[in-house]
């Protein structure tokens, strides 16, 4: 949601606070879409602290369902996100848009709140997500999700280096 902040611009010590409501459903991280199961309202306060200087503070929760690493299946995580940023005016009106960081957020004297928690939600992401620490994760042959059921396939892979004479095994082999 864009969030309009021109008064805020011209007026030194003015501040304004809104609840903003998310609007994006899903989240893309470049490797995957995940959905966003659970999202709160955006707490979002601004303020022209003076000498030119923009505050940017807000907080809110978004949980994300990411699959587990083991077994794929989908754990809800939370986001707790606090947003805290200054922006000089001066260099900001003054420079070109694709030099500055918060160009990602801000367009001229608007404020796009989903980038803003999208940027956020991309720092904070886990490196690993598991459902639970002793997940067992899938069965490489048949893919069965071995925290729900065992598989019936061979636990114990093979040395490549005896397969010569495991075939030699398997060719005597009594039925």
């Amino acid at each position: 949601m864009k969030v309009d902040v021109s008064e805020i611009f011209s007026n030194e010590n003015k501040e304004m606070s809104r609840e903003v409501e998310i609007d994006f459903t899903s989240f893309d991280a470049g490797v995957g879409e995940f959905p966003v199961l659970k999202k709160a309202p955006f707490l979002l306060s601004i303020a022209n602290v003076g000498n030119k200087q923009l505050k940017i503070t807000g907080n809110t929760e978004v949980t994300v369902g990411i699959p587990c690493d083991r077994c794929l299946t989908q754990v809800p995580t939370v986001f707790p996100i606090a947003v805290s940023k200054e922006i000089d005016l001066v260099k900001f009106l003054a420079m070109d848009t694709g030099e500055l960081e918060d160009a990602s957020y801000m367009t001229g004297t608007s404020l796009d709140a989903d980038s803003l928690i999208f940027g956020e939600l991309l720092v904070d992401w886990p490196a690993k997500v598991l459902c639970r620490e002793d997940c067992r994760g899938i069965c490489k042959q048949c893919g069965c999700n071995l925290n729900l059921a065992d598989c019936q396939c061979q636990k114990r892979e093979p040395d490549p280096r005896m397969a010569a004479i495991q075939d030699i095994f398997n060719q005597f082999k009594e039925v």
